[in-house]
């Protein structure tokens, strides 16, 4: 059987310039319009799993009560997420919009 060697920084170090060399490759190759439709699919997604376990709910077919109201609440926070960026996004266009060229 091997033994477990200790974990040094610069293991640390190179697993982290991995994982975020990873992730610039893998968002630097999306539009921002393929960007916008996963994150709408996304909250889309966490709508129908938090309407399915109020069914659940509803039929006496939840089995674990405590799993069914955290995809109540994640969908909720999460729609309401998206309509503050949504918000946002609004303010910043009618800001650009209002300014003088």
């Amino acid at each position: 059987m091997n033994s477990i060697s200790p974990i040094g920084v610069s293991s640390i170090n190179s697993l982290l310039n991995n994982q975020s060399n990873n992730q610039t490759n893998k968002t630097d190759d999306k539009s921002f319009s393929e960007l916008l439709n996963n994150a709408i699919t996304e909250v889309n997604d966490t709508q129908v799993d938090a309407y399915n376990a109020m069914e659940g709910i509803a039929t006496g077919k939840v089995k674990n009560l405590q799993e069914a109201v955290q995809k109540i609440e994640e969908a909720d926070l999460s729609l309401k997420l998206a309509l503050e960026v949504k918000n946002k996004a609004l303010a910043a266009y009618k800001e650009i919009k209002s300014m003088q060229i």
